[in-house]
């Protein structure tokens, strides 16, 4: 499976929205929504500091490596 993004976890436990979210990283709500989606091939290192640092939490609490043939948590 690979990387998984749990970010749509992280902001229902720190009851943030998408447009709430996007404002705070200065990411547009279509970018943020892939990233939140599991469609993104890469991210940003300056994303993740952003995204972290709004939703005041660890890139672990937000990536997850899950190996292939394995479900996600």
């Amino acid at each position: 499976m690979g990387i998984v993004v749990n970010l749509d976890v992280m902001m229902a436990k720190r009851k943030k929205g998408l447009t709430e979210l996007a404002g705070e990283v200065d990411i547009t709500m279509a970018n943020l929504s892939v990233l939140k989606n599991n469609k993104a091939k890469a991210v940003r290192f300056s994303t993740l500091e952003a995204i972290c640092k709004a939703l005041d939490c660890q890139p672990g609490d937000i990536l997850e490596y899950v190996p292939d043939g394995e479900e996600q948590s």
